[in-house]
This record gives C-alpha cells, sequence and structure tokens, in this order.
C-alpha cells in the first residue's frame, strides 16, 4: 500500500508541476505577445510604377472603401517564366468578361517577393499594355516569403472581392467562376452586381485539387507522401476540418474577409 501511496503521490506532483508549466507559459506568452503583428514594410513598398504618368503612385490601403470588382494578388518570386502564361490566361479571361459586363473592373497585382531575376521587369511590361488600372508590380526589396508578399498584396488592393492565385497556374484561371458560385451561395448576393454588399460580408471560397490526389501520388517518392499525409493530419486535427485542401493556391476573399484574416497573419512563410 505504501509504494501504492507513494506512486499515486509521485503522479499527483508531476500532474500538478505540468499544470503550473503550462499555466506560467500560456501567461508569460499572453504578457510578450501581441494581438496583431508588426507588419514591416518598406517606403519603396507603399508605391507601383504608372507608365502613363511617368511617375511612382501610391498603393491604397485594404482599410479604404473597395472601388472595384475584383483584386488578383499573384505572389511571385523569381517567376519570370512562369508569370507570363498565368497572366495570359487571367488577362483573357478577365479581358473577355468586361467585353460581356461593361460594369466590371479588376486589377491584378504581382508582388514580387525580393525576386532576383527579372520577375519585376515582366510584370511592368504588362502594365505597360494594360495600363496600371488592371496591372501593378508590386516589388518588395526583401524577400518576406509566401505569406507575407500575399499579405503586403491584399493590404495594397481595390476589389470588393479578392483573389490569390499562384503565379505557377497550377489552377485553371476559368475556375474562379466555381469559387464565385460557392462564395455567391454563401453571401447571398452577386459582387459582380453587389459590390459593396459583398465586400461588407464575411466569406471565403478555397479551391482544391483533392480530385487530382491519386494522380500527385504515383509521381512523388514515398517520403513525401509520408510527409504530405502527416501534414495533412496535423492540418485536420489541430486546424482546419472539412476543407480538403488548406494549401490550394486559389483562395477568393471577401473584402472584410479579406481584411480580418490578413490583418492578424503573424506567420509569413
Amino acid at each position: 500500500m505504501e509504494i501504492i501511496f507513494l506512486i499515486w503521490t509521485l503522479i499527483s506532483y508531476g500532474i500538478a508541476a505540468a499544470i503550473t508549466c503550462l499555466l506560467l507559459v500560456s501567461i508569460t506568452l499572453y504578457v510578450i505577445t501581441k494581438p496583431y503583428p508588426i507588419v514591416e514594410q518598406f517606403e519603396e513598398e507603399t508605391t507601383y510604377s504608372d507608365p502613363k504618368a511617368k511617375k511612382k503612385l501610391k498603393f491604397p490601403s485594404i482599410n479604404e472603401t473597395e472601388c472595384l470588382n475584383l483584386s488578383v494578388i499573384v505572389p511571385a518570386y523569381n517567376e519570370e517564366e512562369r508569370l507570363p502564361p498565368m497572366l495570359d490566361e487571367a488577362l483573357e479571361f478577365l479581358e473577355t468578361r468586361v467585353k460581356g459586363h461593361p460594369s466590371f473592373q479588376y486589377e491584378i497585382i504581382v508582388v514580387s517577393d525580393g525576386s532576383k531575376d527579372n520577375t519585376v521587369k515582366v510584370a511592368e511590361a504588362y502594365t505597360e499594355k494594360y495600363g496600371s488600372e488592371k496591372v501593378r508590380c508590386l516589388k518588395l526589396i526583401k524577400n518576406r516569403g509566401k505569406g507575407g508578399a500575399v499579405r503586403l498584396g491584399v493590404q495594397s488592393c481595390r476589389g470588393a472581392t479578392i483573389l490569390f492565385a499562384d503565379a505557377d497556374g497550377a489552377s485553371k484561371f476559368e475556375d474562379l467562376t466555381k469559387l464565385e458560385g460557392a462564395l455567391k451561395d454563401i453571401i447571398n448576393c452577386d459582387y459582380m452586381v453587389e459590390p459593396r454588399d459583398a465586400s461588407n460580408n464575411m466569406a471565403i471560397a478555397i479551391g482544391s485539387r483533392a480530385h487530382l490526389e491519386k494522380e500527385s501520388l504515383a509521381t512523388r517518392s514515398v517520403f513525401r507522401n509520408i510527409l504530405m499525409y502527416g501534414f495533412h493530419f496535423l492540418v485536420w486535427l489541430f486546424t482546419v476540418k472539412g476543407i480538403k485542401d488548406t494549401q490550394c493556391g486559389f483562395k477568393l476573399f471577401t473584402r472584410e474577409a479579406a481584411r480580418t484574416c490578413f490583418q492578424s497573419l503573424h506567420v509569413t512563410r
């Protein structure tokens, strides 16, 4: 009995010590952690080149009222080769929509995340062709990582809705219609007709490549597949349930949802 009592006492002390440590860590984190991240942005990163005006103009803020239907944010790091096909596809789709819906207005913001190649020159060539009202390049002088690049792009846009799209063109741009349909079901309004109402709603539509998983399994190594499944399990366990492909680089936000999400983004990588 004495041995059992001793073991039970040790276990009790261990549990108490663990709870105490957890409380101390929680209190320390609460005291030293700021609710919103400190966003690093250099003065040179607050402007874009306007070839028509032949000068630098200041980007707007996500906290201002929307004045377009759609903003497309494209983070790009050394993407001089993959960026043109993606932009060509996107602009063809958007320009076709403008012809069918003359009131539809859009912009594409290419965020060069400290690129060392000709990404900025490629993006600004599209600005020359389509004008800075439709295509802008946000040149980051220091690499932030994908999360940081997307955040700064989002914080510099004008759209009632905001699409984040990868520069590699992994998602077909025409699939935007699927995201738009899903978003419309959530907010019960069409952002092309009622941009102000759509802007003030809170909703996100996330693309998915889950249906392509069997194909990708055949091309990945066993080790990478193990890592993938492990990562998906941890995401499901600790964060998001019900979203099959959280990492898909094709997400559509209302302006209010983007403002809320990205002002709280602490991890930039």
